[in-house]
């Protein structure tokens, strides 16, 4: 995975030590253990927890699994999955971001 730079790009000035712990602590030290969960599946993970919370943070973290290997029926699988435990509406949304971001 590649070095994460949003939190200082955005909020760096504003928010330094957010951003430190956005970048260095989140994405540098809890993403990297890959020997624990693999890339893909800490994805499938958080995309499922901001699905169910309904934030907008799930767009981002959509592109990243797609790029760590979701595939697009793994998505629509989670999605669909998902609708029962955290409600109809989130579903709805999700799908357009999925249909945005796995191309149909």
């Amino acid at each position: 995975m590649k070095k994460q730079t949003a939190g200082r790009d955005q909020l760096g000035a504003f928010a330094p030590k957010f951003a430190e712990l956005n970048d260095d602590v989140l994405f540098g030290e809890v993403w990297s253990r890959e020997e624990q969960l693999s890339p893909r599946d800490r994805s499938l993970i958080t995309c499922s927890s901001l699905l169910t919370q309904g934030v907008p943070q799930l767009e981002a973290h959509m592109n990243i699994a797609k790029q760590n290997g979701v595939t697009k029926e793994e998505m629509v699988e989670l999605i669909t999955h998902l609708a029962f435990y955290t409600g109809w509406p989130k579903a709805w949304s999700a799908f357009a971001l999925a249909k945005e971001i796995f191309g149909e």
